[in-house]
């Protein structure tokens, strides 16, 4: 694994909390920071706060504590929370892409597959029908579809290929954020490779910074340049992805390395 691109940061976020009914807390003081082309895990077991958090992020969820910063055109960070509704819908529209993990979340499935890469750019105020086929034929090339599949409807295509069709509807319009939820989730182990090795290629190709949610320490692994260990909605561990896996601190990671191992 090669280190982080180290430029401006795109996300920062200082001491953000979340708590849901009866006070129970889903996440508490998160701190983080990641800049354009860097892949940052957040891992942990379900129940850890992992989603929560990444919902916070991605102005799904309007956190109890703290600050999430993104940023924006003009290249600060804007703390998202602190804008008026409009201003953040528009920044986290065209800055902000989000991977599901089940790609009929993230896709419209009534909507051929051409339609669906190039729906965020018409919002924006792409017209032209003939650059718009283009980009998208361009698009599916990229995540390994054929582009003659351009007017196909989603629910035609394998579980594999719809998660490579929201890939490709999250990164075309290259957003400074990508944020992605267990991606390889419920995928078989050859067309989990080819998807991680798809977004590692993609990734540092744009560049983007990437939050990548997962309980898989082998997915982590093979795509991240740091790790964040979250146990009960706080951070106990971090560091580089392969010194933290290789020689984890706190007895949590320990564990999560060790049953990896057995298994």
């Amino acid at each position: 694994m090669t280190g982080p691109v180290r430029n401006h940061s795109v996300l920062r976020t200082q001491a953000v909390g979340k708590r849901f009914g009866g006070g129970r807390l889903a996440c508490h003081n998160i701190s983080l920071e990641i800049a354009s082309g860097e892949i940052v895990a957040i891992v942990g077991e379900s129940g850890s706060g992992k989603t929560t958090l990444l919902r916070c992020l991605a102005g799904h969820l309007r956190p109890d504590d703290g600050i999430v910063e993104i940023q924006g055109k003009d290249r600060r960070l804007r703390s998202i929370w602190s804008l008026q509704e409009e201003q953040r819908v528009g920044l986290l529209r065209s800055h902000v892409g989000f991977i599901h993990q089940r790609p009929q979340d993230g896709l419209r499935m009534n909507i051929s597959a051409g339609a669906n890469i190039v729906e965020t750019l018409a919002v924006a105020g792409l017209r032209d029908f003939s650059q718009m086929r283009r980009i998208a034929k361009d698009w599916l090339e990229c995540v390994e579809i054929h582009p003659c599949r351009i007017d196909d409807l989603p629910g035609s295509f394998s579980g594999g290929m719809q998660q490579r069709l929201q890939i490709a509807r999250g990164l075309v319009k290259r957003p400074r954020l990508l944020l992605m939820d267990e991606p390889t989730g419920g995928l078989d182990v050859s067309v989990q490779a080819r998807i991680l090795d798809l977004l590692r290629r993609l990734v540092h190709d744009l560049p983007v910074a990437v939050v990548l949610v997962t309980h898989d320490l082998g997915v982590a692994r093979m795509l991240a340049d740091r790790l964040y260990v979250l146990k009960s909605g706080t951070i106990v561990e971090h560091g580089l992805a392969d010194q933290v896996l290789d020689d984890p601190h706190h007895p949590y990671t320990q564990l999560l390395v060790s049953s990896v191992l057995r298994a």
